[in-house]
């Protein structure tokens, strides 16, 4: 996803930065990471005040194959319905940035 596109779709924020990382990109906000891209999909942080909701809207977590099991990494897909009203697409970019300062306590 080119950086235009990933601007656009964190603009309720306001400026943000985004930094190669790991083959993707991290994304952040007043220095702090709330999203990454990997494999041309954005992840929003989440944790476990997040993480119904993120599930009920139909998000799924993100895992990678470590030596034979699944670790779940705490980073979500974008609910589809984000994609098509940008104030739903606010809500969720303010709730990744939530999680992610409570992460970084």
């Amino acid at each position: 996803m080119d950086n235009g596109a990933i601007e656009e779709m964190f603009q309720a924020l306001g400026p943000i930065s985004i930094r190669r990382m790991f083959g993707g990109k991290g994304i952040y906000y007043d220095g702090v990471i709330l999203a990454v891209e990997v494999d041309g999909e954005i992840l929003l942080k989440g944790d476990a005040e997040t993480a119904l909701q993120l599930e009920e809207a139909g998000a799924r977590q993100w895992a990678y194959d470590g030596k034979g099991k699944p670790v779940k990494m705490p980073y979500w897909s974008i609910p589809d319905s984000a994609y098509d009203d940008p104030d739903e697409m606010a809500r969720w970019v303010k709730l990744a940035y939530s999680a992610a300062l409570r992460a970084k306590k």
